[in-house]
């Protein structure tokens, strides 16, 4: 079926768009009205999926915070027309309208629609939790652009656990958008190795954020950052080692002990599945993996050996907080 997407503000919107939000969210749902008509209609743009004779089928809307962070919300099919794809083309429209503008994509999924969203690249990044008596998970794609290129040959990209295939990358930009997207869905555990905690890798306030949630998520949580060198880190106040002082039970810095064999490649681990690999210390190119047990595995009694052999920081375990 050919689905055709316009795209309106809310000023001009057609009748059609609240029609179907109506139906959908107060009607069926029984969302009440108060909630679902809010200020952000008047800043959000709005999609109206239309079937080959221009019947309206469905609805999304999609706003920003900064202009770095996509917003998608309100995506509502109706019943008549479920099943057919139209969500699923729907989803992945937005994210091609996302993709060059938004570093991050957001929306909030009911339970049952999870499996939805993951097969377009969306991961699960909250707890549970009630919205008008629906259970909800945020969710989140930090790399649209990636995902947007992926679609529609690819089913659930860059979903932990799941995604087989591997990803290149060779610019820094895409490094950095894969390297964010493993950590994101790690569980239990990060280890890092690497030559240097770089600034323009590491020392990034979302890359912080991502290894703060994980650092903070249970007692069982392990960072483990493995380098070469930490006189940079003592020059220059590192975003990473101000969260390790604040958090010494569950991430730990490391120098390699170079009489012992040491990996000529930097690489991070994700839990037993995620993996970002380059292929020099000196040069963003490489591969990511969001599942490869195998690979995990050997790198992993690569890293423990490593980790074994190396010593602490004892310049930055004196530094002042």
């Amino acid at each position: 079926m050919s689905i055709r997407f316009r795209k309106y503000s809310w000023q001009l919107a057609p009748s059609s768009i609240r029609q179907i939000r109506q139906m959908v969210f107060i009607d069926e749902q029984k969302v009440p009205h108060e909630l679902e008509w809010d200020e952000t209609d008047e800043i959000a743009d709005h999609y109206l999926a239309v079937l080959p004779d221009n019947t309206p089928a469905g609805v999304a809307r999609l706003f920003s915070t900064l202009e770095e962070t996509g917003h998608i919300g309100r995506m509502a099919i109706l019943p008549q027309y479920r099943g057919q794809g139209i969500g699923e083309a729907l989803l992945r429209h937005l994210i091609a309208e996302s993709a060059g503008r938004f570093s991050e994509l957001r929306l909030s999924a009911q339970e049952h629609a999870i499996p939805f969203y993951q097969r377009s690249g969306f991961h699960v990044c909250s707890d549970v939790y009630d919205d008008v008596g629906i259970p909800h998970y945020d969710m989140r794609c930090l790399a649209p652009e990636l995902a947007n290129d992926a679609l529609p040959g690819k089913d659930a990209p860059m979903i932990l656990g799941t995604d087989e295939d591997s990803w290149l990358f060779d610019s820094e930009s895409r490094l950095i958008s894969l390297m964010d997207s493993v950590v994101a869905q790690a569980g239990q555990r990060i280890w890092l190795y690497d030559r240097l905690l770089e600034h323009d890798l590491y020392d990034r306030h979302r890359f912080r954020e991502l290894v703060s949630a994980l650092a903070r998520r249970h007692r069982l949580s392990e960072v483990r950052l493995l380098i070469h060198d930490d006189k940079p880190l003592v020059k220059r106040r590192h975003k990473l080692v101000e969260l390790m002082r604040r958090l010494p039970s569950r991430m730990e810095l490391r120098l390699v002990n170079e009489d012992y064999p040491v990996e000529d490649q930097p690489f991070i681990l994700a839990d037993r599945q995620g993996v970002v690999y380059r292929h020099d210390f000196y040069k963003p190119e490489g591969f990511a993996k969001f599942s490869d047990g195998g690979r995990v595995k050997l790198l992993s009694e690569n890293f423990q050996r490593m980790w074994d052999a190396a010593r602490p920081s004892l310049e930055l375990r004196e530094l002042p907080l």
